[in-house]
C-alpha cells in the first residue's frame, strides 16, 4: 500500500478550483492500493485536509494516530502557485519525494505564457502575434493596435482564464490591460486568431509518451473563458470531429511539444485552428481534472477510467 500526498489548495485565485480537483484524485484512486491524504498549501501553513494536522516540512511526513507517515509520491492537484509554476518542485526533490508533474524549470518556464512562446520560437510552431507588457511601465497604445482587432489582454503567468479580456475596441484596451493587474504584474497582448479551439493531452506510460484524443472546444461564451471552463458554458466534442489528416498533425504537435519542452505527467496543450494550421496557444502542466474536465474527458476515450489514470500518473512518477 503506497501514501500518496494530494497536494491541493495552493496561493492563487485558482485554489477554489484546486480544491475541487484534489477531492476528484482523493475520490476515484484506488483505495486497495493508495492511502491518499489531501495536503492543503496555503503559503508556508500545509496541513492534511481531514485531521488539520500540521506536515512536517523537515521531511515532507504527517503524524496521524501515533504513526509517522511518509509518503511514496505527491500527486499534483494544485493549478496556480506554488505548484504550476515550478516553486514546490525544487523542495520535493530535496527531500526525495517523485510528484506527478512537470519539473520546477518546465512548469517556471510554461506558467509564463511569453517566456515559453519565446522558447518555441526556433522550433518553428505556429503561434499568435504577442507583446509583453509590464505593470508600471508606460503602453503603446499605437504598438498594440497595430496587431489588429480584436485583441486577447490576459495574465502572463496566471490560469483558469482570470483577468482575461478579448479587447473588440480601442477604448477598451487600457481598461483591460488594467483588469490584469489583480492577478499579474505582466500582461500579454495577444492577436486575435479566427478558427476552431481544440485541446489535447498527453503523457509517459512506461516510458512511452500517450497523446491522447483531440477535444474542440465549442463555448457559448465569447472565448473559452471562465464560465466555459467551469460552469459548463462550453460543449466539448471527445473525439473532436477532425478529418484524419488533421487529426494527426494536432496529435504529432502535441507528442513534439512533450518532448522539446521536456515534460513530465500529463500535460495538456491548447490550439487554435487556423485554416489546415494548428497554431499553439499554451501549455497547461497541471490541467483540470474534475470528471468534466478535458484531459478525464480524452482519458475516457483512451478507454481509462479516472482511478487507471491517476494510478498510471502515480506509478510513472514512482518509476
Amino acid at each position: 500500500m503506497k501514501n500518496i500526498a494530494i497536494l491541493t489548495g495552493g496561493d492563487s485565485a485558482e485554489r477554489v478550483i484546486s480544491l475541487k480537483s484534489g477531492k476528484v484524485v482523493f475520490d476515484h484512486l484506488p483505495s486497495e492500493r493508495y492511502r491518499s491524504f489531501l495536503i492543503d498549501i496555503q503559503g508556508a501553513d500545509w496541513r492534511e485536509m481531514t485531521s488539520g494536522a500540521p506536515v512536517d516540512k523537515n521531511d515532507f511526513s504527517l503524524s496521524l494516530n501515533g504513526e509517522k507517515i511518509r509518503f511514496d509520491a505527491a500527486f499534483a492537484a494544485l493549478h496556480g502557485s506554488p505548484l504550476e509554476d515550478g516553486k514546490m518542485q525544487g523542495y520535493l526533490d530535496l527531500v526525495g519525494v517523485p510528484y506527478t508533474c512537470c519539473d520546477g524549470y518546465v512548469s517556471g518556464l510554461t506558467m509564463n505564457k511569453q517566456h515559453t512562446k519565446t522558447f518555441l520560437a526556433p522550433y518553428g510552431i505556429p503561434m499568435a502575434q504577442s507583446v509583453l507588457l509590464h505593470r508600471g511601465e508606460p503602453v503603446d497604445e499605437a504598438r498594440l493596435l497595430a496587431m489588429g482587432l480584436p485583441l486577447f489582454v490576459k495574465p502572463n503567468t496566471h490560469g483558469s482564464s482570470f483577468g482575461v479580456t478579448k479587447v473588440k475596441t480601442a477604448e477598451q484596451l487600457l481598461p483591460a490591460i488594467e483588469a490584469v493587474w489583480p492577478y499579474d504584474k505582466e500582461a500579454v497582448v495577444e492577436a486575435f486568431m479566427p478558427g476552431r479551439e481544440f485541446s489535447n493531452g498527453a503523457l509517459r506510460v512506461n516510458g512511452e509518451v500517450v497523446v491522447l484524443p483531440v477535444t474542440e472546444i465549442i463555448p457559448e461564451t465569447e472565448f473559452f473563458d471562465f464560465a466555459a471552463k467551469y460552469e459548463g458554458k462550453s460543449e466539448e466534442v471527445t473525439p473532436a470531429d477532425l478529418p484524419a489528416e488533421l487529426e494527426r498533425q494536432c496529435r504529432e504537435r502535441s507528442r513534439y511539444l512533450y518532448g522539446v519542452l521536456n515534460c513530465r505527467g500529463v500535460v495538456r496543450f491548447d490550439y487554435i485552428l487556423v485554416g489546415d494550421t494548428f497554431h499553439f496557444l499554451e501549455a497547461n502542466t497541471i490541467p483540470g481534472i474534475s470528471p468534466a474536465s478535458i484531459v478525464p474527458q480524452q482519458a475516457r476515450a483512451h478507454g481509462w477510467d479516472l482511478g487507471a489514470f491517476f494510478s498510471l500518473l502515480i506509478e510513472e512518477a514512482i518509476r
